[in-house]
């Protein structure tokens, strides 16, 4: 074996957010064990300092050229900045929201923090991972961090369930992903996804093994992703785990899980775009019928918003499979389309939430206008934007991807899209009706933090004024893209 040359600072200076990450997060496991439950709020201040922090230590590599650490096994990309810093934005905001929800239901502690600066930990590997090995570490380290997140609330038979689920499914998707990844490996001999790029557009090898390793590969990656036929864990766990865990795993994960599925398709196996794409087409249209057509059936909010990212999944698969850089950055603006907007949903549902109710019934928004004409008028914006009307910015985020599908030449699939679109937008616009033409049926006072109203309030904003100006976010995606491949 050739020994490797040591490691120095330079080395690891694209490394440093994530270096700085595990850090504060073991310091806040330690420094919480001494906290008395009326000092939690040290914990909370802790996290979103290290959020702050991680996003002073990002910002350098937005403008700079790639650089890669650890051997050549991370790399630090614009592609890898703008994902993270969009990471950041996204936790705080969740952190903001479930502050009262997680103080009400005694969850309120460090675990919570702790878990989530870990997750995040491994969507951050996910992102910057350029060798087979850290792809599947960060995966890992995200999701179990998420399966006990789920379980966080002991006392909750549902919630024991979903975790349950979510572990055993997601066991098994991991194994199929490890599976692909090692007939790949045997046909490619290397797991280095530039490597691997570079050998599968020289060599010639037996087509076989390489379309089977690829099948269990993107099976894997599908199922982290929740698209259809690899979706039945989605609603047990959006309704079984508590609101606020339910929205962190509904926002950043999904981020992250489309930046995982670039970096193996795009950077490591770009050259079998031809078999990746006929699946990415299949898994797309499926996601969008089955998700919306089964999201006019629910009457539980976190169900239905759970088909609906379902069928938003599929609608991002539409710019991966374009397989052109147009393509992939409408995929990623779509992504941080719907973390907005999926921030902007669940938040609302924890802000009309109290002790000992869950407001996440659709009989819960009924009258809402007659009670806060505001948040009324914020979470028509979420729901709008949701169906993609204009002038939101979900509208234009299906409009860059159904233009990415076609100049491919798939018409049918973006007519697909636009039907079923049209069916979705039926059970959003229920939301609206139940808001402004019923009575209410809540009569208690609606009480949230001055924090939360701001962050809901310029939450919703965003998905009207991107929807009006999406060009400096859609440029920024673009250029992500651009600079990074």
């Amino acid at each position: 074996m050739i020994p490797l040359p040591p490691l120095d600072f330079a080395d690891l200076q694209p490394l440093l957010p994530e270096l700085f990450l595990l850090g504060m997060a073991a310091a806040i496991l330690l420094v919480d064990t001494l906290l008395s439950p009326a000092n939690r709020y040290i914990s909370y201040l802790l996290t979103m300092a290290t959020l702050a922090g991680c996003t002073w230590l990002t910002l350098p590599h937005l403008g700079s050229a790639p650089a890669t650490a650890l051997y050549g096994m991370f790399i630090e990309d614009p592609l890898a900045a703008v994902s993270k810093l969009v990471l950041y934005l996204a936790v705080a905001a969740t952190l903001t929201y479930a502050r009262d929800y997680l103080k009400e239901r005694n969850l309120y502690r460090g675990e919570f923090f702790v878990l989530a600066l870990f997750s995040l930990l491994g969507m951050m590997v996910m992102i910057s991972a350029y060798h087979f090995l850290m792809l599947y570490l960060g995966l890992e380290l995200m999701s179990l961090s998420l399966y006990a997140l789920v379980a966080l609330q002991r006392d909750s038979t549902l919630a024991s369930e979903a975790a349950m689920k979510y572990f055993v499914l997601g066991a098994i998707a991991s194994g199929m992903l490890l599976y692909g990844m090692s007939m790949i490996y045997g046909v490619t001999g290397t797991l280095y996804l530039g490597q691997m790029r570079s050998v599968l557009a020289a060599g010639t090898f037996p087509s076989l093994p390489l379309v089977f390793g690829l099948v269990f590969m993107v099976a894997g990656m599908a199922f982290k992703l929740g698209v259809v036929p690899f979706h039945m864990w989605v609603p047990d766990v959006y309704q079984g785990a508590p609101t606020a865990v339910t929205l962190f795993i509904g926002s950043a994960p999904k981020l992250a899980g489309l930046a995982f599925l670039l970096r193996v398709l795009v950077w490591g196996l770009e050259p079998l775009f031809i078999d990746w794409q006929q699946m990415l087409v299949v898994l797309a249209v499926l996601s969008m019928a089955i998700g919306n057509i089964t999201a006019i059936a629910q009457t539980n909010l976190k169900r239905m918003l759970a088909y609906s990212t379902i069928a938003h999944m599929g609608f991002m698969l539409l710019g991966v499979l374009a397989a052109d850089r147009d393509g992939y950055s409408a995929a990623l603006f779509y992504a941080i389309a719907y973390l907005i907007m999926s921030l902007a949903a669940f938040g609302m549902i924890l802000l009309l939430s109290r002790a000992g109710f869950e407001s996440d019934r659709l009989e819960d928004f009924k009258g809402l206008n007659a009670r806060s004409p505001w948040l009324a008028f914020l979470m028509l914006i979420t729901m709008f934007s949701m169906a993609g009307i204009p002038p939101t910015v979900g509208f234009y985020a299906k409009l860059a991807v159904l233009q990415a599908v076609v100049n491919q030449g798939y018409l049918w699939v973006a007519v697909a899209a636009v039907m079923f679109s049209l069916i979705g937008a039926y059970y959003y616009l229920r939301v609206v009706k139940l808001m402004y033409f019923d009575n209410p049926e809540q009569s208690a006072e609606i009480s949230a933090g001055t924090d939360m109203r701001l962050v809901l309030s310029a939450n919703g904003l965003a998905l009207l004024l991107l929807g009006i100006l999406p060009s400096p976010l859609m440029n920024l995606c673009l250029y992500a893209l651009r600079a990074s491949l």
